[in-house]
């Protein structure tokens, strides 16, 4: 630990408490005892040091334990980086900081501020025009835009950071002022003036009553902060505003001092929402751009959150109320704002969940990704994990290592979570072990019974349909679709729910997305996520929350493939380009390239899920971008060479510059795959019986260990439908 960490003192919990052999999922808390161990705060100036150096002292006199020390760094993003190192223990965030800190480092938030009754633990971004404008969100490009400030959360990350995940807004080498710049029709930006787009940021700013201070990020700036923005769409300047839930309403009505905003009616304005309508601004918890999360107390994923809470709950019961020695909630005696805590904080609340993602919520989340325009994101919302789940029973437990036997379900045949990352592995491994490249006759023999669903069934080992239910009337047993019960991930789910079979491979999302309420089918209303665990490689067991660590593979999205030789930023260009005229589905300029319907099939040239295609940065080789176990649950399915009398078909190539197909096709996986010749300029790709699953986006590749001579250019940031996928 950090030089300021007492002897023997630590924030982890205890040896055994956890997965055995993987102290990083350690979950269990401390012992009640408090004593013993001391909280580093990380502070990031010397105002907030010495407020932090006062709250110790009083804690320490009232008796408060564990103990505070505290440890300054030079900024939030030093501080998570001291954490990460055990060098430090705790600092609060906003959701930026947040994002970063759980994305990045891991990290997790355990205590969250509360500012008022009405909004609790967040307040709302909102985009605000005249009563009379005809702008929608819609139609925003070259509409004159006011923000609150450059960076700020309201003001500019969440609107900017909603435009571009949505696809409004295209952002060409992460370039998001520029773009920015190009989209808006002039803008206030205060804070802009420093960047090489002031022209157009700064185009609507005033300055102060005398023309001075233009376009700073200060109150000489007439529109900085939230009334000024506000002031700057009241004043015709500009046609949107993006400002915070409130600020309308407390600029209107009679309730601000300043001349220009005397007059003003809160009715004449009105709330742009995400699905194109408007809004009363008394409406923004259903019209909003994204909910903003409060700060909040964030630790490392092996700290007990439970510990931090309750010295800080101590510390608020004697500190937060006029009159006491120490205000943990005010920053005056120090000539700051927000040292700390928020001034605004009304209370400290534990955070249940203690998740980055939950914490921040989807709208927020996605708004963080799509500002930070990382060219290369591990987005979780494209990529998945493959897990193997199984009921909570210590009296029948068993682990990964003792599948044999055991009764298994299967989304699908050749679903990559289903079957070919599970069946890939398990021959990885040495479990089970086709002869003459018959897989399914060895995963038939392996497992005492299954239920694998399937389009073609002919030929098929019966073993694989022993499980499956079929529709309610006892018919469609086995079929790949949807009349099957058992068929897809909440099929295979419900198979294993339904004590069918011992053992589910699923998404790491198929447990939460059916149970909790999640789900109101009667197999899945009462059913609870913590009745289940997880099978991990390392041969434990995890909770399902735990996927990150205790998983088979990831799944990685689709990605668009070319030759070495190919100039990938002309291709790229040229896409994204296409994107801004034609990757809306409701676009009016007679091509939709992320819709299928018009041509009678799915998913043609890119996936019809498809949001946005964004560049794939360094991954530009298979290995790359598929991840190790994903290569490796490949390579086990392929370690049965098959000789040509044993294929199915033909091997599949890649006849010009760009091909889109699935991962798993140029691996043939499915078990029935099938030996390429590597040749140049194209490179094998095979398919599966039934047709290839085209699950994970846009992508294409080498087959592990042949010819790798072709390069990846972008994947596809897809968004789930309606319809379950396998």
């Amino acid at each position: 630990m950090g030089p300021h960490r007492a002897a023997g003192a630590t924030l982890r919990g205890g040896p055994g408490l956890g997965l055995a052999g993987e102290p990083g999922l350690t979950v269990s808390p401390l012992p009640a005892v408090l004593g013993g161990v001391e909280v580093r705060w990380c502070t990031i100036s010397d105002p907030e040091q010495q407020k932090c150096s006062d709250m110790s002292k009083a804690f320490r006199e009232a008796g408060i334990q564990p103990s505070l020390l505290c440890v300054q760094g030079t900024s939030a993003n030093h501080c998570i980086q001291l954490i990460a190192a055990q060098e430090a223990d705790a600092i609060t965030l906003d959701g930026g900081a947040i994002y970063e800190a759980g994305e990045e480092h891991g990290l997790k938030p355990v205590v969250g501020e509360l500012y008022d009754q009405e909004v609790g633990t967040s307040y709302y971004a909102v985009a605000v025009v005249k009563r009379s404008s005809h702008v929608t969100i819609n139609t925003l490009k070259g509409m004159k835009s006011c923000h609150t400030g450059i960076n700020r959360t309201v003001g500019w990350n969440v609107p900017v950071g909603y435009l571009v995940d949505s696809g409004r807004l295209s952002v060409m080498g992460c370039d998001v002022l520029k773009a920015v710049s190009n989209y808006f029709g002039g803008s206030c930006v205060p804070g802009a003036g420093e960047t090489g787009y002031a022209e157009s940021l700064c185009s609507l700013c005033r300055g102060d009553s005398s023309g001075e201070g233009v376009c700073d990020k200060s109150p000489l700036e007439r529109y900085y902060d939230y009334s000024g923005a506000f002031r700057c769409l009241a004043e015709g300047a500009g046609d949107v505003a993006f400002v915070k839930h409130s600020t309308v309403l407390e600029n209107t009505d009679g309730k601000t001092l300043p001349s220009w905003g005397q007059a003003l009616l809160s009715q004449d304005f009105k709330l742009l929402c995400r699905d194109g309508s408007w809004a009363d601004v008394t409406e923004w918890r259903q019209c909003h751009l994204a909910r903003v999360p409060a700060h909040a107390v964030v630790v490392r994923a092996d700290t007990d959150g439970g510990l931090i809470f309750r010295l800080l709950n101590e510390g608020q019961r004697l500190f937060s109320h006029e009159g006491s020695s120490f205000q943990m909630f005010s920053s005056e005696a120090y000539g700051q704002k927000n040292l700390l805590f928020k001034d605004s904080t009304s209370e400290l609340v534990p955070i249940a969940t203690q998740t980055y993602e939950a914490w921040l919520g989807h709208e927020y989340l996605h708004a963080m990704k799509g500002l930070l325009c990382d060219p290369n994101p591990e987005d979780k919302s494209n990529s998945y994990f493959v897990v193997a789940v199984v009921k909570r029973d210590s009296s029948h437990a068993f682990t990964l290592d003792e599948l044999r036997g055991k009764r298994s379900c299967h989304a699908g045949f050749g679903s990559p979570a289903g079957w070919d990352i599970p069946v890939g592995v398990l021959i990885r491994r040495g479990f089970i072990r086709p002869k003459d490249c018959d897989v399914l006759t060895a995963v038939s023999k392996f497992f005492n019974a299954s239920c694998v669903p399937v389009n073609n069934p002919k030929n098929y080992p019966s073993s694989l349909c022993a499980l499956c239910v079929g529709d309610e009337q006892g018919g469609n047993k086995c079929v790949g679709n949807s009349q099957e019960r058992y068929y897809g991930y909440s099929g295979a789910f419900r198979c294993l729910v339904e004590n069918a079979g011992d053992v589910a491979f699923v998404r790491h999302t198929t447990v939460f997305d059916n149970t909790n309420g999640h789900n109101s089918e009667p197999w899945a209303a009462e059913l609870r996520s913590e009745d289940y665990e997880l099978l991990c490689p390392n041969g434990a067991r995890a909770e399902v929350s735990q996927f990150v660590a205790c998983n088979l593979a990831q799944i990685p999205p689709h990605a668009v493939m070319v030759r070495p030789d190919t100039n990938i930023f002309t291709v790229y260009g040229l896409l994204d380009k296409a994107q801004d005229l034609f990757g809306d589905d409701y676009n009016k300029n007679g091509f939709k390239m992320f819709d299928s319907s018009n041509y009678h099939g799915q998913d043609l040239l890119f996936k019809d899920a498809t949001v946005r295609a964004v560049p794939v940065g360094e991954k530009t080789t298979y290995r790359d971008w598929l991840g190790l176990d994903y290569v490796a649950a490949l390579e086990g399915m392929l370690s049965q060479q098959c000789s040509d009398a044993g294929r199915t078909g033909p091997p599949c190539r890649l006849p010009g510059a760009i091909q889109t197909p699935s991962p798993q096709n140029f691996a043939g996986v499915g078990g029935w795959g099938c030996c390429g010749s590597g040749e140049p300029g194209g490179g094998p790709v095979h398919s599966s019986p039934g047709g290839v699953s085209r699950d994970t986006a846009v992508q294409g590749g080498q087959e592990p260990g042949r010819d790798s001579r072709q390069t990846w250019v972008m994947s596809v940031n897809a968004q789930s439908s309606g319809a379950e996928r396998i």
